[in-house]
């Protein structure tokens, strides 16, 4: 295996938006390497657009968070959806060997919380067919209507220190988890149903 393998193996890499940027992970997730790839205002487009980075970086755990933003711009949830897919197979055909944690687009003010449930429902149910883990953040984030809780926001959008403190409290038993499970020895490919309906 190429040397720079072996360095980054144990290394994780947080992929996602300011959320991310912003969050002091390596207090956050004590006994972490945290290679931080949140870039404030990034859409999944972007994010889509600079997986070459990541992959370069040859992480051995990878937790993805982003869509967001997409909704600022008035993106469909298709859009999203569609994006967060394209990112995932990318990155678990590139780094098989990869353990990859999915997480649920956060809840943010309460007029965008039927939109941010529909992509997650769907993220939710692909995240399995690429081999990656999936952690549900709204029950810990969310009020019962689908806001974020104001006592982890001051704009409903970014977090302040409450925000990650629980975030984190969430990632930390989910890359546990999502390291548990066997490594994808190649990609995932759908079986050739001959142009069967």
């Amino acid at each position: 295996m190429p040397e720079e393998w072996d360095a980054g193996r144990g290394a994780l890499a947080l992929i996602g938006d300011s959320l991310t940027q912003s969050g002091d992970w390596s207090a956050l997730l004590p006994g972490e390497t945290v290679w931080n790839f949140g870039v404030a205002g990034d859409t999944t487009d972007d994010v889509v657009a600079r997986l070459g980075d990541v992959i370069a970086s040859r992480p051995g755990t990878i937790a993805l968070l982003i869509g967001t933003n997409d909704l600022a711009w008035r993106r469909s949830a298709e859009h999203v959806v569609r994006n967060v897919e394209t990112a995932l197979v990318t990155l678990r055909k590139e780094l098989p060997e990869a353990r990859i944690l999915a997480q649920s687009v956060l809840p943010r003010g309460v007029e965008f919380a039927e939109q941010i449930r529909d992509i997650n429902r769907h993220l939710w149910q692909f995240a399995p067919t690429v081999h990656a883990g999936w952690l549900d953040l709204w029950p810990a984030m969310a009020l019962e209507d689908g806001e974020l809780n104001p006592a982890y926001t001051e704009d409903r959008l970014h977090l302040n220190a409450e925000g990650y403190r629980v975030w984190a409290g969430e990632l930390a038993p989910a890359l546990e988890r999502v390291r548990e499970l066997p490594p994808s020895s190649r990609a995932i490919e759908l079986p050739d149903l001959g142009g069967a309906a």
